[in-house]
């Protein structure tokens, strides 16, 4: 792992994978604002993603102004215009875990922000009419190893003594019948189900909501400037900083980085501290012994060591029903290694793509029934994700480098953590950094620079 770690992190290739979710660019997709570059700014965000774009919102509702939004590629092009669509916390499956390294309130308030988060993204899109197939729904975790079954009960009980009646706590354990019943996996297949555990998530179309959110931002005067990638970041004399692209240079007050997985190409300190990770998403057409109806809701699949992970598309959505599912890291070679250090999202492992395509007919067995007429794939794509050696985010001022802000490293998790993140960030640059935000906010998120030390070992959480 180390010389995955240790491989230089690059700009955003310049042609990626075709997202399922792009398959019609938005409008704004290449805005350029300004035909020219600003030469300065009072703010330059870096990265046009869901996080970004919830930073400019924050900011600028806020009354801030002269904020310049550079983004490498298209505008939300990165990780949440190629996700899963998911919002889904499953915090029970870090519970344990952050409580034994954390202590209980720490990861009580780990588990309240992931919630907060979901149902924050949800409600903003229902409050400012987003069209981004917004649907709150019920999720279920398929769990196929009997290990994990034994752990994952003990982790849910843990978090109800802990939170007792917390709606973050709230878990139904469901027994393999019930899995075949309710859930329609178990029967043909895969028949190797230990149990199921199900509780509130969401899916949507990530990339038609932060289009939305940029759109938004836009009316409040935003600068987009797509297609600009940032090459170089400086420190100048008088404590200001200069953003280098091949357009020319701003110089602006603060600068803050929202580029998850490619934050090491602009600050060297994070190189080998948040390494890309490369995810592979499939958008598969129903069988046609599904349910008529649709799906209960959305879906994992746990097995020794990994996980996958499904939404159905909801009523109305285009091609709706068609089954969004990714994962399979483990099924990679040396147990997807080579995914690791990668910002490489033009092409695919086939190994991974393969597992995926042959998932559905094993998970839903003899509920799948025929393929689709059309057949079975729709689209495959790839995505650059962030990860950290402790599995959490960064989030703060960088140490010792004033005006230099960071949102990043979601470890594959960021439809539950970059919005409450962004508002965090927001706090913080706005000078309320105090008891409220601490009653929320959880302290082992902030940048430290014993964090930044840290030795990247791996994906936490599998």
């Amino acid at each position: 792992m180390d010389q995955r770690a240790a491989i230089p992190v690059t700009l955003p290739k310049a042609v990626p994978t075709q997202s399922y979710w792009q398959l019609e660019p938005d409008e704004i997709a290449d805005l350029r604002c300004s035909g020219t570059l600003p030469e300065k700014a009072e703010t330059v965000i870096i990265g046009s993603g869901i996080t970004g774009a919830a930073v400019a919102f924050n900011l600028l509702k806020n009354g801030a102004r002269d904020i310049v939004m550079l983004e490498a590629r298209q505008a939300c092009s990165g990780a949440t215009g190629r996700n899963g669509g998911h919002t889904k916390a499953a915090s029970y499956r870090s519970f344990l875990d952050h409580e034994r390294a954390h202590g209980t309130a720490t990861a009580v308030k780990i588990a309240r922000l992931e919630l907060a988060n979901i149902r924050a993204v949800h409600s903003f899109a229902k409050e400012y009419e987003i069209e981004c197939d917004s649907n709150p729904c019920e999720t279920v975790d398929i769990v196929y190893d009997a290990a994990q079954w034994e752990v994952d009960q003990r982790a849910v009980k843990a978090m109800q003594d802990a939170m007792p009646g917390d709606d973050a706590s709230k878990y139904t354990l469901h027994t393999p019948e019930q899995v075949r019943e309710k859930f329609f996996c178990g029967k043909g297949g895969d028949e190797g189900v230990c149990g199921a555990i199900s509780y509130e998530a969401g899916s949507l179309s990530a990339y038609q909501f932060g289009v939305g959110v940029l759109k938004l931002c836009l009316e409040m005067k935003l600068n987009l400037q797509t297609n600009t990638p940032a090459l170089g970041l400086e420190k100048l004399h008088g404590g200001k900083w200069k953003v280098e692209t091949e357009r020319g240079s701003i110089t602006a007050r603060r600068v803050i980085l929202a580029t998850n997985g490619y934050t090491a190409r602009l600050w060297k300190k994070f190189q080998g501290v948040i390494v890309p990770l490369r995810g592979h998403v499939t958008a598969q057409r129903p069988g046609q012994n599904l349910p008529k109806g649709g799906l209960p809701g959305t879906y994992s699949f746990i097995y020794e060591n990994g996980y996958d992970y499904m939404i159905p598309r909801p009523k109305g959505s285009q091609f709706e029903g068609d089954i969004i599912i990714g994962g399979a890291l483990v099924k990679g070679p040396s147990n997807g290694l080579r995914e690791y250090g990668t910002t490489d999202d033009t092409e695919f492992d086939d190994m991974i793509v393969r597992s995926l395509y042959n998932s559905l007919p094993r998970y839903f067995g003899d509920n799948w029934g025929a393929d689709h007429a059309e057949g079975r794939i729709r689209r495959a794509w790839t995505g650059i994700m962030g990860y950290s050696p402790d599995g959490f985010p960064f989030v703060g001022e960088m140490p010792g480098e004033k005006g230099l802000w960071v949102s990043t490293s979601f470890q594959g998790h960021g439809m539950v953590l970059c919005w409450m993140c962004a508002r965090a960030l927001t706090s913080m640059i706005e000078g309320r950094d105090g008891k409220e935000l601490d009653s929320w906010f959880p302290e082992v998120y902030r940048v430290a620079e014993r964090r930044l030390k840290s030795t990247f070992q791996g994906r936490l959480h599998t």
